[in-house]
């Protein structure tokens, strides 16, 4: 039987072939120390699971909840802008709840996009970004991912070999999978370049909170006037290791708001009631459980920095995210992203993200996600160790075991 036109448009999703072989792995006994899926492994804080069990006992918030996020969500949405960012955010027009912030692209993407809309996307990036607008029937025009000095220069070449002109730019700093942070005069170049194109700006801040050295990430929002044709995706899943939860936000322009709320009306209830109460207090609390979350990958992060660069796998030490963008060991490099990902597998016990999944500019990287403890991390770098020192100097030698099934 033929494939539905919008599954034809996606590719095999890269990394399912890693959880089948982690999954296989397991059930032969092997102890995979899952360092792949981007899934936080810290619990959520007391405080915000106590005020849920609270207002659960409440049979009048078991009903249906309101698409757009209750408005005391909303306006703690609204304030935690105002104190982190400086940025005044109308709860009523210009902040709707998402069920995490890749439904929210999803959705965006669906209100915005008309058939061949073009979408100037960087490559690597999390996958929504692009196809959240393929399925929506866009196409996706690659940029690079760094906010560095050819950053204009390629949106200008974007702009100029794009027919139609480009409907938006997606924007992800501190960046999955690459963990590139931009500075506020970046945004300040790409709001007046997307101004004078009139180009949507679309900005994932999913990762704002989890930034170390000190230099809390900016929001594109904080350029004056940004809010005219920017909106920025965020969400409690790594801030406040609600990943289960589902609790995200779009905030910015007036009508793109209306346009992502009016689809999401016809699609969804929003959250559980008690779950909404519940992201509302911690958005309103002190921000004692942000700064421990990010204490805590602060320390993996050194971690895996130290015992991975004395196993031999030199890995630049990122400036946020709960991620490190790896290059490859050069023996390994010809392999690609993915067969290097099976032989971490297969031979290492040690799972990671191929950075092909993440775009093909990334086939020569893998992603390391900070989600199990110091000692485990330290326990995949021996596992590595081990495997470099007995495969480095015969890479072609070594196959992954699924080759031969």
């Amino acid at each position: 039987m033929e494939e539905f036109h919008k599954v034809r448009r996606l590719p095999p999703y890269v990394f399912e072939q890693v959880n089948r072989l982690k999954a296989s792995a397991r059930s032969r006994g092997a102890d995979i120390i899952d360092l792949g899926m981007g899934n936080p492994d810290l619990p959520t804080p007391k405080a915000i699971v106590d005020k849920l069990c609270e207002v659960v006992r409440d049979p009048r918030t078991h009903r249906y909840s309101s698409s757009r996020g209750i408005p005391g969500l909303r306006r703690a949405q609204a304030n935690y802008y105002a104190r982190r960012f400086g940025v005044k955010l109308n709860p009523d027009t210009q902040v709707v709840a998402t069920l995490g912030s890749k439904e929210g692209f999803a959705n965006m993407a669906q209100a915005i996009t008309a058939p061949g809309d073009v979408i100037l996307c960087p490559n690597p990036t999390y996958p929504i970004h692009a196809f959240g607008f393929i399925m929506s029937g866009g196409v996706i025009r690659s940029l690079q991912v760094e906010p560095d000095d050819g950053f204009i220069p390629a949106l200008e070449r974007g702009v100029r070999h794009s027919i139609p002109k480009p409907l938006a730019l997606i924007l992800n700093y501190p960046s999955n999978p690459t963990a590139l942070v931009a500075s506020l005069d970046f945004y300040k170049d790409v709001v007046a370049f997307a101004k004078k194109n009139d180009i949507i700006i679309l900005s994932d801040l999913a990762y704002s909170e989890i930034y170390f050295d000190g230099n809390p990430p900016p929001s594109v929002l904080q350029v004056p006037g940004a809010i005219d044709v920017c909106v920025e995706f965020t969400s409690m899943s790594k801030t406040f290791s609600m990943p289960g939860w589902r609790m995200g936000f779009a905030v910015g322009n007036e009508r793109l708001i209306s346009a992502l709320t009016r689809v999401k009306s016809y699609l969804d209830y929003g959250a559980f009631t008690p779950i909404q109460v519940a992201a509302a207090h911690a958005l309103n609390g002190d921000g004692a459980d942000i700064a421990e979350v990010r204490d805590i990958y602060h320390k993996r992060r050194d971690v895996m920095v130290d015992a991975f660069g004395r196993a031999g796998w030199t890995i630049p030490a990122p400036a946020a995210s709960m991620f490190a963008w790896a290059p490859i060991p050069e023996p390994f490099r010809h392999l690609g992203s993915l067969e290097f990902s099976k032989l971490l597998i297969e031979h290492a016990d040690v799972a990671v993200a191929p950075g092909v999944g993440f775009g093909e500019h990334g086939d020569d990287f893998v992603r390391v996600a900070l989600v199990e403890n110091e000692h485990r991390i330290r326990q995949a770098a021996r596992n590595i160790k081990r495997f470099l020192s007995t495969s480095a100097k015969q890479p072609n030698n070594v196959v992954p075991l699924s080759a031969h099934r």
